[in-house]
């Protein structure tokens, strides 16, 4: 299998988890039941869908929207994202998402941020305060063109990330994703490229200004372990109940983790699972899709359903996928030389 046919593998098993998700996102598991019975593939959005109500079944959310946002700019930037473009960018897609007359628009961290920078603070310090999933969810373009190597892959993250999450939890649990999701592109087995991420998010968390919360790193390792053998039902229980859902990112993070570690070898499975579990089902979902999508590649992932979401989203992910692999090569190219 090709580096190319994993990093379309990540960006598109991320669309298809956050398509998976759309439909029950920031809901309840008794809802999620009541609406929808078992979700066991892409459904439409009913009309009491608190975020996304009525969107088509295969349609895509702010996690694959902002993620194909970062995928251009790091393309346009030669590998780096200026922030006030950054800024400027995000509010650019709430306004559309605003005259789409849908709910889906910045998270809490995201939209504080860009306020601050703003109103004069530095970028340094815009995204203190930022300890949700938002820079994690849209994280894999830079995993794709970055290879593995911990200290170049976490200064990219932190480039990244830094203006809306420059916290320890923030920066760790994007450094996880885009470790695992790295790791997979370059060849890595999904033992290995969990490994990884648990050594990213554990250097991320060194990062950024300090917050209270759970280790990402300790949790992602402790979930590994927990979850192994078990059972679907409990499985579900065990990621809905004790290892959360919330937007928090050492809740939804460590939850895509251990969905991958689980079910590792039954992606579409993780992904259904995820999006039944109640709270951030799409963000979970999609994380989990980049990161079992790097593993298994585009052609392990079932053509029926990612046609779909292509055609309801008018979604063309090779030309970003082939320019962040360019910027893998450049990066390896002058290393080489220095």
């Amino acid at each position: 299998m090709s580096a190319r046919d994993r990093a379309l593998g990540a960006f598109s098993g991320l669309a298809l988890g956050d398509a998976f998700g759309m439909p029950t996102q920031s809901m309840s598991r008794a809802q999620i039941t009541a609406q929808y019975g078992t979700v066991d593939r892409l459904l439409d959005a009913v009309a009491v869908q608190p975020i996304s109500p009525g969107l088509p079944a295969g349609s895509i959310t702010d996690d694959t929207e902002q993620a194909v946002l970062v995928a251009r700019l790091l393309i346009e930037g030669a590998g780096r994202i200026e922030p006030t473009v950054f800024a400027k960018a995000l509010l650019d897609w709430e306004s559309g998402m605003v005259r789409r007359g849908l709910a889906d628009l910045l998270g809490p961290s995201t939209k504080r941020a860009v306020e601050l920078l703003e109103s004069g603070v530095s970028p340094d310090e815009a995204g203190r305060t930022g300890t949700t999933n938002g820079a994690a969810m849209r994280i894999t373009p830079v995993a794709i063109a970055t290879p593995p190597g911990l200290g170049p892959l976490l200064d990219a993250v932190v480039a990244a990330s830094s203006l809306t999450h420059n916290t320890n939890l923030g920066i760790a649990g994007a450094a996880a994703v885009a470790a695992a999701v790295s790791a997979g592109i370059g060849g890595a087995d999904l033992p290995a490229a969990l490994d990884h991420a648990e050594r990213a998010a554990a250097a991320g968390a060194a990062r950024g200004h300090w917050s209270a919360g759970g280790d990402i790193a300790a949790r992602i390792r402790w979930a590994r372990e927990w979850v192994r053998g078990m059972d679907t039902p409990a499985l579900a229980d065990a990621v809905a109940e004790v290892i959360g859902t919330s937007v928090a990112a050492q809740e939804s993070v460590v939850a895509a983790f251990a969905l991958a570690e689980a079910l590792g070898d039954r992606p579409v499975e993780a992904l259904r699972l995820a999006a039944g579990l109640g709270g951030d089902t799409d963000t979970v979902a999609a994380m989990c899709g980049a990161i079992l999508g790097a593993r298994h590649g585009l052609s392990g992932l079932p053509a029926d359903l990612l046609t779909r979401v292509r055609a309801v989203n008018e979604l063309e992910l090779e030309p970003l996928v082939d320019g962040l692999l360019d910027l893998r090569r450049q990066w390896k190219e002058n290393s080489h030389e220095q």
